[in-house]
This record gives C-alpha cells, sequence and structure tokens, in this order.
C-alpha cells in the first residue's frame, strides 16, 4: 500500500484520483481549501484549509504531516479564468501564476523532506500549456501559467533525479467537470483518472520528465 497526497481533491479530477486510489487499497491523504460531501464519503485522510498560494497554509500543512512519508505528491490544485487579448486583466494572470504554477512548486519544496528514494512528484498541467499546440491564441494567464509549471516540472526532474524521485508531467485530457462547463466534448473523470494512474504506475527514472497525455501521447513543448 503507497501513500498518495493530493490536492484540489474536493472535487473534479482530484475527488477523482481519490476515489480510484482509496479503491484500489491505497492509503490517501486528500488536500483541498474546503470539503466536499462527496469527499468526506470516502474513507480518506482530509487536510481541508489548505491555501497553496499561502506559505503559512503550505507550513501549517507541513506541521501536521510531521514526518510522514508520501510516495506519490499529485500537485492537482489549479484554477482557470478565460482571459483574451481584448480583456487582460493582469490580476487574474498573476492570479493563475500563483495558483498553477508558483503553488505546486512551493508545496513540492516544503514536502521535500516527506519524499524517499522512489517518490514520485507529479505535476497536473495542461496540453494549452504547450507552445507547439497552440494554435488558438487567448487564454493567456492559463496558457502562461501552465507552460510555468511545466518548466518547473523539467528542472525538477532533474535536480530530483540524484536522489532518487521521478517527476511527470500530466495532461488529463478535455475533462467533463466544473472547471470546463461540463463539457459535451469530453471524456469523463473516471476515464481521464484511470489514464492518468496508469502514467504515475509506469513512471521511473527512465522516464522522467515526460510531458504525457492521460492516454500516454508524449506532448510537444
Amino acid at each position: 500500500m503507497a501513500t498518495y497526497l493530493v490536492t484540489g481533491s474536493n472535487r473534479g479530477i482530484g475527488l477523482e484520483y481519490c476515489r480510484q486510489l482509496q479503491r484500489r487499497g491505497d492509503d490517501v491523504i486528500a488536500v483541498c481549501r474546503s470539503v466536499s460531501d462527496e469527499l468526506k464519503d470516502l474513507n480518506v485522510q482530509i487536510e481541508t484549509d489548505v491555501d497553496l498560494t499561502s506559505e503559512a497554509c503550505v507550513s501549517d500543512l507541513v506541521e501536521r504531516l510531521g514526518d510522514r512519508k508520501i510516495d506519490v505528491l499529485i500537485n492537482n490544485a489549479g484554477i482557470v479564468e478565460r482571459i483574451s487579448l481584448e480583456n487582460l486583466n493582469f490580476e487574474s494572470i498573476r492570479k493563475q501564476f500563483e495558483v498553477n504554477a508558483i503553488g505546486p512548486l512551493r508545496l513540492t519544496h516544503a514536502l521535500l523532506p516527506n519524499l524517499k528514494s522512489g517518490s514520485k512528484v507529479i505535476l497536473m498541467t495542461s496540453r494549452m500549456g504547450s507552445i507547439e499546440d497552440n494554435t488558438s491564441g487567448g487564454s493567456y494567464g492559463y496558457r502562461m501559467s501552465k507552460v510555468a509549471l511545466s518548466m518547473a516540472g523539467k528542472s525538477l526532474s532533474l535536480d530530483l533525479k540524484p536522489r532518487q524521485i521521478a517527476v511527470a508531467i500530466l495532461h488529463p485530457g478535455l475533462v467533463k467537470t466544473r472547471m470546463t462547463n461540463f463539457t459535451d466534448s469530453g471524456i469523463t473523470p473516471e476515464e481521464s483518472v484511470k489514464g492518468l494512474l496508469a502514467r504515475i504506475d509506469e513512471l521511473n527514472l527512465e522516464n522522467t520528465g515526460t510531458f504525457w497525455h492521460s492516454n500516454g501521447e508524449v506532448l510537444p513543448w
């Protein structure tokens, strides 16, 4: 039984991570700002009131966890705010950087003492953060923050490899969640997380730093 810490665990993909991990017998630490009834119904450890943009909140979480070892850290929490060239909002762009890029790096750094040889770090990014794949423009804050997150993941994969810790940069696919307004074009959270867990299970020091789609496709930077 492995120990997984999942951020953004109260809904969407994070909740589904917790559900599938709990179902297969893994130990789950569900981290969120506010708990949902769906998360309460799962038999997992819940750590709430955690805002990843706050140094104080992250320090408090680290204190709560103590010397608990984490096998897989899944940095899933994120936000999207639609911004076009015509309605640029720089405060929103900064906020998305804080949540989507700096928050995961802050938490990963804070939890380094809880990781061990063989641990894995997962960064949930998006193919909207692929420069090569951008054919539609727009979404400035989201795209820019996800590019930054992917770069952080690549650097982490190099810096953590000597510690025998592997890093994956994962795109969940277009998923029917609140973040995508439950788009009819998307796949279900169940299907997405099934693929994501397959990617995590096959992650090792040979393929560390890879930018994957949940279906196994290697995505362009």
